[in-house]
């Protein structure tokens, strides 16, 4: 499936990193080579602790981190107003105001490491795929009351002149929002903590973890590492080492394809910049691409799909938003999976002694992985307690396999609903 993936078929010639072989011994091993466990390593290393180990079981970005829409802004899956709701306004905001400054730090560690990733700092559009404005009127208001954050009103007129479709009503517009290849930027994470001094072994799953007095072990096919420290940081693609761990999550797959170079045709239907997602529970995501090609992505399920059904299923619902792309060519589908919770929250945190979490981003995972491996980086090396902010959102079992069909029957009843709001505001879909 991997191989039909934008990202990957485009990427630079990349040297790679060899699997992990014979026994080592470090401060802190990361079970994982995405998002998160690199930014974790990343973060150690800028902390003047690069006595770290990365195993990550194929190659780096294999995952969600390089398969994902390329999506940067803040928040979580979980919305705002659960947030304030669960947390009060002084927590929530702590935590919704840290996904931002991972936004920044995102810009800074680009800019400062020259990361080739076709960084696009044009803002995230939230177009309405209703009439009633009332959803973007509630969250802008709640936005800035709240979490200190301003997106732009942008009338449906105004919108039309950017996105070239009748299909959506007014849009908010995040200034603090940016796209870029995730694949490429994981590449350059890895790049950037192995100048530290960084380990990265790929092609290295980790096939045991245990207690080794005050240490822990893991193991692989070739080698062995004991750490004072480990951070697991698998996603949704488990490793298997912890039945807590992994019973936490549900793998749930979401799809995407990318176009054939368009060139002006890309203007029919956009003429803007921003990537754009909209308001229904089951939205489509998209973003133009560099080379003219139009990156379109959405739906969720608990399966992954081939290439070729991934195709027929997001251009069916391309062309209900541009029907004047009727018979562009699509070149690459791929789909990957997401981990999830039953709280719709990352799990960071400590969960043993020397023992550390991070997973559960869900589909909204760019900036939160960067503040998660903040967080851990920060508590590891410097017992930075922020990691506690978490705790509302713990490791909690996702009631496998019942939560599978849980999770499938939500997201029909939700798609179902957006579909009979939309009818019964006329639009006759």
């Amino acid at each position: 499936m991997d191989a039909s993936s934008y990202y990957r078929a485009s990427a630079a010639p990349q040297a790679g990193y060899a699997p992990l072989t014979g026994r080592r011994e470090v401060d802190v091993c990361i079970v994982g080579g995405g998002f998160a466990g690199l930014n974790t390593a990343l973060g150690l290393a800028e902390r003047g602790r690069p006595d770290v180990l990365v195993l990550e079981a194929q190659a780096i970005g294999h995952g969600a981190s390089g398969r994902n829409g390329g999506f940067v802004f803040g928040g979580f899956s979980r919305g705002e107003g659960q947030l304030l709701a669960e947390l009060g306004p002084d927590r929530a905001r702590s935590l919704y105001l840290g996904t931002q400054s991972a936004v920044d730090l995102i810009r800074q560690r680009i800019a400062r490491h020259r990361i080739d990733c076709q960084a696009t700092d044009a803002g995230v559009l939230w177009a309405n795929w209703f009439r009633d404005p009332a959803v973007l009127r509630q969250r802008q208001a709640l936005l800035a009351e709240h979490f200190d954050t301003h997106w732009d009103w942008v009338p449906r007129e105004d919108l039309a002149t950017r996105l070239r479709t009748p299909r959506y009503g007014d849009a908010l517009f995040e200034r603090n929002a940016l796209h870029f290849n995730p694949l490429a930027y994981a590449h350059g994470l890895a790049r950037v903590a192995s100048g530290l001094g960084v380990a990265v072994h790929e092609n290295s799953p980790a096939i045991s973890l245990q207690r080794a007095g005050s240490a822990w072990r893991v193991r692989t096919a070739q080698g062995e590492v004991q750490a004072r420290e480990v951070v697991l940081a698998c996603g949704g693609y488990l490793a298997g080492l912890r039945r807590d761990v992994d019973a936490g999550v549900l793998p749930i797959a979401t799809y995407v394809m990318v176009t054939e170079p368009l060139g002006a045709r890309l203007q029919e239907g956009l003429n803007t910049q921003a990537a754009v997602y909209d308001t229904r529970f089951a939205f489509d995501y998209y973003r133009p691409l560099p080379d003219t090609r139009l990156l379109w992505g959405g739906r969720i399920s608990v399966r992954d799909r081939a290439p070729d059904a991934v195709k027929r299923l997001l251009r069916r619902d391309l062309l209900k938003v541009y029907p004047q792309f009727e018979g562009v060519r699509i070149e690459h589908a791929w789909s990957g999976l997401m981990s999830y919770a039953r709280h719709e929250m990352p799990q960071i945190g400590r969960i043993d002694d020397g023992l550390w979490l991070a997973q559960a981003f869900g589909g909204h995972g760019v900036a939160p992985t960067t503040f998660a491996g903040e967080v851990l980086a920060s508590a590891i090396a410097q017992d930075d307690p922020r990691w506690r902010q978490f705790s509302h959102y713990g490791l909690v079992s996702a009631l496998k396999p019942a939560g599978f069909v849980g999770a499938q029957l939500s997201y029909w009843w939700l798609q179902a609903r957006d579909a009979w709001k939309s009818r019964m505001e006329g639009w006759g879909r």
